[in-house]
């Protein structure tokens, strides 16, 4: 239990120096890097505190899919890092105090947590053959079985609205037809023209 203790806050430290470095990189693909390995880094302390489910779909959803997109966004746009600067000096204070009340708010959290007569100083051990997916999922499909239905209609109904803005008729719509495609032949679309040398010259 000591070496999980260990690495729990090795890895919370990279962590932190990671998140440190999303803010504080000038580079806006720097930024994005440095977010991906502090997800990696959580997901890490995921599986340390053995939610193995929650770990897997960090690196899956966020760092596989999310941050990748966000890596290509930030690379094809044109960011003006100099008025991006700008708007996060007018914008520091108001940050500042929003990190400050989190970081109290934390603090009372542990403290309170260490002064309970069954406060937890170490990983908790799990019985064996215990399945934290299965555990999540029994959770997840009994005592929060509506909120997991109101949240999949949710996101349904904003699949569907997003299909229907994109798919919407409008003048100079370039339309794929994936049938002609594949159906077109090398000689309608290929037009060879035979010259002789007189006419060249």
């Amino acid at each position: 239990m000591m070496l999980h203790s260990i690495l729990f806050y090795v890895f919370a430290a990279i962590m932190f120096g990671a998140a440190l470095g999303v803010i504080l990189s000038r580079n806006p693909v720097h930024s994005v890097m440095f977010l991906v390995f502090t997800f990696f880094n959580a997901a890490i302390l995921w599986l340390l505190a053995e939610a193995e489910f929650l770990a897997i779909v960090l690196v899956l959803v966020y760092v596989g899919a999310v941050m990748v997109l966000f890596l290509f966004v930030v690379m094809m746009l044109d960011v003006n890092v100099e008025a991006a600067r700008r708007g996060l000096t007018r914008y520091a204070p108001l940050g500042i105090a929003l990190a400050l009340v989190m970081a109290i708010e934390l603090i009372n959290v542990i403290w309170l947590r260490s002064q309970g007569q069954d406060a937890i100083t170490e990983f908790a051990v799990t019985p064996e053959g215990y399945s934290n997916t299965k555990a999540l999922g029994s959770v997840l499909y009994t005592e929060h079985v509506y909120a997991f239905e109101i949240a999949a209609v949710i996101l349904l109904l904003a699949i569907i609205a997003a299909i229907t803005l994109t798919m919407r008729k409008r003048p100079g719509l370039k339309v794929q037809n994936i049938a002609k495609q594949v159906a077109v032949k090398a000689k309608d679309r290929v037009r060879v023209v035979k010259m002789d040398a007189e006419k060249r010259q």
